[in-house]
């Protein structure tokens, strides 16, 4: 909200400066997000929170900055409209309230109203805050709006029908155009407020074009009123409209205001023109009940880890409008009627902290004993997913609810007694049926999948499932060659998780019979079946795979060995040898491993040729060998020895060296 420093100081005697109440206004939860110099005066922009109705008005602003600044004063006017206390007379019979949705409605006339300017100050100020000056009606309501937050409508009284008011739901087929010009259909769940005959206003949002005050207007009805904030908020969005007045009545609006706003219009009309009101009428059915909250100041001051006096804290709520005269006796303050986001102990607890300085909490530890971090088992799952992350692939969060699925595993189904939905009706075997919706929902084209989850069948386990097809990475130049994922690519992906893991003859029906592997003695790896693959709309060549979680994580806890870092520098050989196209890789890097010892810190396969000079049904590979001693370092001779080992090792699987 935008206001003038000068408007403050309408209500606050301060020595502060413009910038200096900024701060204030920040350390109590009004957020300064910008200040300017216009037309002669520092105009302040605050940031409000939706659930802080009380902070769209210069009044509001105000009261925090007393509350907050002991060496600041509140102004007569300030005053004036703190303790006003209405004497209104409500039996006219001009208004009649037809709707749960409005509690409170006000209005008062004026006659012999002329054409008239605004004064040079108050345009200035209006401008000040972003607003256009239009005419003296229309100016004094939005500056009355700016003063007290309470928004105001004024109307030509010869256009209403009856010359009545009565707020009540649309009815079928009424419409009403408002005042720029839009017509809208009106629907019974908006609420209107209405003549005898028609809807001449949407209710807290925006009057209508029929009863809008020209030059020609002798007679004005001016409302004030007090709106459902859901309600306004509804009708707001569904007409497309939206205005200050909608703005305010959303993040709710003081009822104890609505005619503490009328008697300041007619008090500035007077002054200006010496035309005041002459009927005032409030019509009342539900006068909020007291909100009483119970206080405990030892509980206040655990909560906000601060020290101060019970009589410090009774002056910080009296300042914030809170009654706190029962405090002492009964444990409880009573909230005042423009604070309804104030319902529970905690929130009169942060009222104090925000008064007495959130700035002021000292520094300490949490109290209480200190307790250890991840199980191993935890830490394993999280290293997992990590990993799987790193290879490309995203992670999904699906229901545990679902409905029966061509990728279901097999065994006994469990579910609610009651379900919501058939969509629900049953908890999930398997984490590859959701997996298969998300590719669906995601075009079905190079998508990389899993999710780590609770699965449902004789008992309850942690499963991580897979779903991969498509290119395995995004095209970089036009002529590169992208591989495609397939069985054997996802199976590299499970290897990377732990060491040992072996693969045998899989009979899934879910997978295609020949493209798919027992994945150890925990899960299951392979292409999905060309049946279910056209049942899903899935391409044919989509691979999936489905792990036991807490399983592959117990067999990445088995490989887990500490070692001191050495600080000296490893050396590199290389081995380049023939050997069978039929020869497992894995079972050469394991004869490499247990041949070079615990020097190896680390090998790789970094070449594969299989071209002229090679053998039918062999091929080339060259290995690097990363060797690493701890304490001193390698010569020569110690690295070429230990690649010899490695040589006569791969001699003995028939493997032939190439020189």
């Amino acid at each position: 909200m935008k206001f003038p420093y000068q408007m403050l100081r309408d209500y606050v005697n301060t020595q502060l400066t413009a910038g200096e109440v900024g701060d204030l206004l920040t350390m109590a939860g009004f957020e300064l997000e910008g200040i300017e110099e216009v037309e002669g005066d520092h105009v302040l922009d605050v940031k409000v929170m939706s659930n802080r109705g009380d902070g769209l008005s210069v009044f509001g602003l105000s009261r925090e900055v007393l509350a907050k600044d002991n060496k600041a004063n509140p102004t007569d006017l300030y005053h004036k409209m703190a303790e006003f206390k209405p004497n209104l007379p409500t039996t006219s019979g001009r208004v009649s309230i037809e709707t749960a949705d409005c509690n409170r409605f006000a209005c008062c006339t004026f006659e012999g109203v002329s054409p008239a300017q605004s004064p040079d100050w108050m345009q200035q100020r209006l401008r000040q805050a972003g607003q256009r000056p239009i005419s003296l009606l229309v100016d004094l309501t939005n500056y009355v709006m700016l003063e007290l937050g309470q928004p105001m409508h004024a109307f030509d009284l010869d256009t209403l029908e009856g010359q009545k008011i009565i707020v009540r739901q649309a009815k079928p087929g009424e419409k009403l155009t408002t005042l720029n010009g839009e017509e809208h259909e009106l629907r019974p769940d908006q609420m209107m407020v209405c003549d005898a005959a028609k809807p001449v206003g949407a209710a807290g949002v925006m009057g209508g074009l029929v009863t809008e005050v020209t030059a020609n207007t002798k007679r004005v009805l001016l409302e004030s009123a007090h709106f459902l904030n859901t309600s306004v908020r509804r009708t707001r969005k569904q007409m497309g409209l939206n205005t200050e007045a909608s703005y305010r009545f959303e993040r709710s609006v003081d009822p104890a205001g609505v005619v503490r706003a009328l008697c300041r219009f007619s008090e500035l009309h007077e002054q200006f023109t010496g035309i005041g009101a002459e009927l005032v009428e409030d019509v009342y059915p539900r006068p909020p009940e007291p909100r009483t909250i119970q206080l405990r100041m030892d509980r206040a001051r655990v909560l906000l880890g601060l020290d101060f006096t019970d009589e410090e804290a009774m002056g910080y709520l009296n300042g914030l409008g809170f009654n706190s005269g029962a405090l002492t006796s009964r444990n409880a303050v009573i909230a005042p009627t423009w604070r309804p986001d104030v319902v529970a102990e905690e929130d009169v607890v942060e009222e104090i902290g925000r008064v007495h300085g959130f700035d002021k909490i000292p520094e300490a530890l949490p109290p209480g004993s200190a307790r250890g971090g991840q199980s191993a088992i935890e830490q394993a799952i999280d290293d997992i997913r990590s990993k799987v992350i790193a290879c490309g692939f995203v992670q999904c969060i699906s229901h545990t609810l679902r409905d029966e699925h061509p990728l279901d595993g097999i065994g006994k189904r469990t579910g609610p007694r009651n379900p919501g939905s058939p969509d629900h009706a049953i908890l999930r075997n398997s984490i590859l049926p959701s997996l298969a919706e998300a590719a669906q929902r995601n075009g079905g084209r190079d998508i990389h999948l899993f999710e780590a989850g609770r699965i449902f069948g004789e008992s309850e386990s942690r499963s991580i499932a897979f779903l991969s097809q498509g290119q395995l990475f995004p095209l970089n130049r036009a002529k590169d060659p992208i591989p495609w994922a397939d069985f054997y690519s996802l199976k590299g992906v499970i290897q990377s998780l732990a060491e040992g893991i072996e693969f045998k003859e899989g009979d899934d029906p879910r997978f295609h019979p020949t493209r798919q592997a027992k994945v150890s003695t925990f899960g299951v790896i392979g292409e999905i079946h060309p049946n279910i693959a056209d049942e899903l709309g899935l391409p044919a060549g989509t691979v999936l795979a489905e792990l036991c979680l807490d399983s592959l994580a117990q067999a990445t806890l088995k490989d887990i060995h500490y070692q001191p870092i050495s600080r000296n520098p490893s050396v590199r050989r290389d081995i380049a040898f023939i050997v069978e196209k039929s020869t497992p890789y894995e079972s050469l890097a394991r004869t490499i491993k247990r041949a070079c010892g615990d020097v190896l810190e680390d090998h790789w396969l970094f070449d594969v040729y299989d071209g002229a000079g090679i053998p039918d049904g062999k091929h080339s590979l060259a290995v690097a060998l990363q060797l690493r001693k701890h304490g001193e370092n390698f010569t020569d001779e110690e690295a070429n020895q230990v690649r010899e080992q490695a040589v006569s090792a791969l001699e003995s699987l028939g493997a032939t060296v190439r020189k």
